[in-house]
């Protein structure tokens, strides 16, 4: 697990030159990023001999991984930060990436990982339900308006008794209202 980015390209360099994903395109993108950003790593000579499209890309790309083995450990780290920027499916299936991945470390991970959780869904339906009544029952009370509410005053009434104290005295008081006028 504590293998060094010029170890993990050693061992990731025969995936990487099998695959097909890395194209003509995405190898020059790669060797772009080294030069530009990293000219003492990849000068500008340098790029251009990687960057000859007369030499096939799986060869160029053989050539710049044994020649950034060469350069050392910040070489090496670099390709892994160019590859990881421009093709990052690459990035994470490569071998060495598989394989930090489904390792475990006892001491930087405490628990396993949980699946994500979705905070209203724990509750069940039953709470669906009583929440989707309560906004039903709001609903038809405002919609209806207090000229059909009063007709029905003693139901609503009977209705409050099962309910909180303070939700069966507004329900009380908002059927009794239309009464004193």
């Amino acid at each position: 697990m504590g293998d060094s980015f010029h170890e993990q390209l050693i061992e990731d360099s025969r995936f990487l030159r099998a695959d097909r994903r890395l194209d003509t395109e995405l190898v020059d993108k790669v060797i772009l990023q080294l030069n530009r950003i990293y000219p003492q790593i990849l000068t500008d000579k340098e790029a251009t001999k990687f960057r000859d499209l007369d030499v096939p890309t799986s060869v160029r790309l053989g050539e710049l991984l044994a020649h950034l083995q060469e350069k050392g450990e910040e070489a090496c780290r670099e390709f892994y930060r160019a590859l990881h920027l421009h093709v990052e499916d690459v990035y994470f299936s490569l071998p060495t990436r598989l394989r930090l991945k489904n390792s475990v470390d006892p001491f930087t991970i405490s628990a396993p990982p949980t699946k994500q959780q979705y905070p209203l869904n724990d509750r069940g339906p039953l709470f669906f339900l009583s929440c989707f009544s309560v906004a039903v029952g709001v609903a038809l009370l405002y919609y209806y308006g207090e000229a059909r509410v009063t007709a029905g005053s003693r139901a609503l009434s009977m209705a409050s008794i099962g309910l909180g104290r303070r939700a069966r005295e507004v329900l009380i008081w908002y059927t009794e209202e239309p009464v004193r006028k």
